[in-house]
């Protein structure tokens, strides 16, 4: 199981910043005042729930995980009432079309101004073919599945062929930037593999 774990901290603007190394003397009756807790407002929720799901599209992840948090932001956007009200009265988040673990994330937000999410995969469903690509530098599991089911790529020599001949830039998320970036991924791979020549020793 391959399994990337990932936290977004929500951090709330500084009311006071002093510089550094400078004290200011204080003055009776001029004692800084308690400031109430930031209140997470919808809007910043949903922000962060669009950041995620961005920030998963970015790792090639599954379409439906993020699919899933950009629906959460807009059923966020929709609400009336704040969300940090419901969590804090200790009530269910009742939001149409999002799950049990989403409405978790979205209190743990609320709650702690942080949400930790895991991006997972088990290679051994992988293909056969996928996991042979996940040999090559750059290639994750997800970027191994589109790479095999996209553009029938199911070996290291399919995949040099594929970059020198421009086709894996026509897939979405890719350019010719990371296209150079596998081929020369595979040509250090090929490298590696070739046996070492030890001249003069017996």
């Amino acid at each position: 199981m391959i399994q990337l774990t990932q936290t977004i901290q929500f951090v709330p603007p500084t009311l006071n910043r002093h510089r550094k190394g400078i004290v200011q003397p204080m003055l009776p009756g001029m004692e800084p005042e308690e400031v109430a807790p930031t209140i997470v407002t919808n809007r910043q929720i949903a922000e962060v729930l669009s950041s995620i799901a961005d920030l998963l599209e970015f790792q090639n992840a599954n379409p439906y995980r993020i699919q899933a948090y950009r629906n959460a932001a807009r059923a966020v956007l929709d609400m009336t009432e704040p969300v940090a009200s419901i969590v804090e009265r200790g009530e269910e988040l009742n939001i149409p079309g999002i799950g049990e673990r989403m409405r978790g994330h979205i209190a743990e937000l609320v709650e702690h101004g942080t949400v930790t999410f895991c991006n997972d995969i088990a290679t051994q469903t992988l293909p056969p073919e996928a996991r042979a690509l996940m040999a090559i530098e750059y290639v994750g599991p997800h970027t191994a599945i589109r790479l095999y089911e996209e553009l029938g790529i199911d070996s290291p020599e399919k995949l040099y062929r594929a970059a020198q001949q421009q086709r894996i830039r026509q897939l979405s998320g890719f350019g010719p930037r990371s296209e150079a970036r596998l081929r020369d991924a595979v040509a250090r791979y090929r490298a590696s593999q070739q046996p070492t020549e030890l001249d003069g020793v017996a």
